[in-house]
């Protein structure tokens, strides 16, 4: 497995991580507990469509499946590329990282309308891997104990064990190719000759999530203490 350097201290996993790893975690042991059926989390666009389900629009990005080997690997990749990417990349732009889940959430389901996936999480999964093995391509992992690799080369090697292992690679192949349009459309074509950047964070999702910035102009000294003359 890549090297994990999983920080488990609550207070300093950043919020858009945070968040998601709890929602997770909840859903998982609701379905454990036999509190809810993994039947009313799956992605059914009848149900979503006819029945208006619309909450099977989310909690199918959160099950991960049945507690076992799969599962942990699936939320340690998750846990780990979400946090990473969340601390470096979109390091103060929570806002800007939270429209990245949006974009990614909506193309991965429409696509996930033609692909009868009944879960789309590992699908999300592999974005976040995906982007963030893209703005990192010369880092050196350690997959699975076994091999050295760049980090580049870490979502086809994903794919490929998901192959190895008899699993689906619809899923891994979702994920990848969600991710290479987020990659392209923010980091691509924005520089090229006649690009401009077309993903813009709406407003209200600043407004929501990112901090304003102090006044720069605020002096927390009383005015008469700065005027007045001081020795050294």
């Amino acid at each position: 497995m890549a090297q994990l350097g999983i920080t488990w201290d609550y207070q300093l996993i950043p919020t858009v991580t945070r968040a998601y790893t709890v929602a997770c975690l909840i859903t998982t042991a609701a379905v454990e507990a036999d509190i809810i059926s993994p039947f009313q989390l799956y992605f059914n666009t009848d149900l979503i469509f006819r029945k208006l389900q619309i909450w099977r629009l989310i909690t199918n990005f959160l099950y991960f499946g049945d507690l076992g080997l799969t599962f942990f690997f699936n939320m340690i990749f998750m846990y780990r590329y979400c946090k990473m990417l969340e601390e470096t990349s979109f390091r103060g732009r929570t806002a800007d990282f939270v429209f990245m889940f949006l974009f990614g959430g909506f193309l991965i389901t429409l696509f996930g309308i033609f692909s009868s996936l009944p879960f789309l999480s590992q699908a999300l999964t592999l974005m976040l891997v995906y982007v963030w093995c893209r703005r990192n391509p010369f880092i050196k992992m350690n997959a699975f104990g076994l091999v050295t690799l760049q980090a580049s080369c870490l979502p086809w090697v994903l794919l490929c064990f998901s192959l190895l292992t008899g699993e689906s690679v619809l899923v891994d192949v979702l994920g990848i190719a969600v991710g290479h349009i987020y990659f392209f459309l923010e980091d691509v074509f924005p520089n090229q000759p006649g690009g401009k950047k077309l993903l813009v964070t709406p407003a209200f999702l600043k407004q929501i999530f990112d901090v304003p910035l102090a006044d720069p102009n605020y002096n927390p000294l009383p005015e008469d203490y700065v005027n007045r003359p001081h020795q050294d």
